[in-house]
């Protein structure tokens, strides 16, 4: 595919409902990273399109045209999705821990260090996405989730359960991680044993990573899983905010 194809498709990436010319080619994102980021990396002369290629890591962070301060973390390998079998082997890199510590290229978009629990980390299921290559989308939570998780934060506890709210409409189940980089916890292995005990697929399922602060101020997680049901096709990137208006206005805590 030439570039300018691929950059057509690319400025779509990231938005819930995209262009035929986009959805034609599933394979865009592993192009871009394959193609231009990895060889740029290691030497070759082409322009690089990434924020960072971590080689050791196995990943690739790329600016999503869509959104003000939207990026991407996207592996070097070959690796579908949140269905991917390869993300529950014992040795698997944890990508959302990789995906949490590049939330600086957010901040560094919008001039300035947003509270941690404005910050999310989406993934969406094999049916809400268009791209068959993993990537996690790194953004700003939409105000209404931020107010909403920040009232109903003290009663999320570690193990799954229903939040009593829904979220854009739809119901999510919520568990709390202290773990406060990710340094232990990997979250697709706790939705696998989950979404099994439902008797549901890993590519039936969304995940939304999203920085949270506990009553006795030690940093924490709060992750959120929905899944496709009869017309809810499970992408949890509709708790984002790409416009970022959390940037533009600090949102008073209760």
């Amino acid at each position: 595919m030439k570039i300018t194809k691929l950059l057509r498709c690319f400025v779509a990436l990231g938005a819930l409902s995209l262009p035929l010319t986009c959805a034609a080619n599933p394979n865009a994102l592993w192009e871009i990273v394959h193609d231009f980021c990895e060889p740029a990396a290691e030497g070759a002369h082409v322009r690089q399109k990434c924020a960072d290629v971590n080689l050791s890591g196995g990943y690739a962070v790329l600016k999503d045209i869509v959104g003000v301060a939207q990026y991407l973390l996207i592996p070097t390998a070959r690796v579908s999705g949140i269905e991917s079998p390869e993300l529950l082997e014992p040795n698997a890199p944890n990508y959302f821990r990789d995906a949490w510590n590049a939330r600086v290229y957010v901040n560094r978009a919008l001039r300035r260090t947003l509270p941690r629990d404005e910050v999310s980390l989406a993934i969406n299921s094999a049916s809400g996405r268009t791209q068959n290559q993993l990537h996690i989308h790194i953004d700003c939570l939409a105000p209404d989730v931020v107010r909403a998780l920040r009232e109903v934060g003290p009663g999320i506890g570690r193990e799954w359960a229903p939040l009593p709210v829904r979220l854009r409409g739809h119901m999510y189940s919520a568990m709390r991680i202290d773990d406060a980089d990710l340094a232990h916890t990997d979250p697709f292995k706790l939705i696998a044993p989950y979404a099994a005990s439902r008797g549901q697929t890993m590519g039936e399922q969304t995940l939304l990573l999203a920085g949270a602060v506990r009553s006795d101020g030690a940093p924490a997680f709060y992750l959120l899983n929905d899944h496709v049901q009869p017309g809810n096709w499970a992408s949890s990137e509709e708790l984002q905010d790409h416009t970022c208006s959390l940037a533009d206005r600090s949102i008073e805590k209760p």
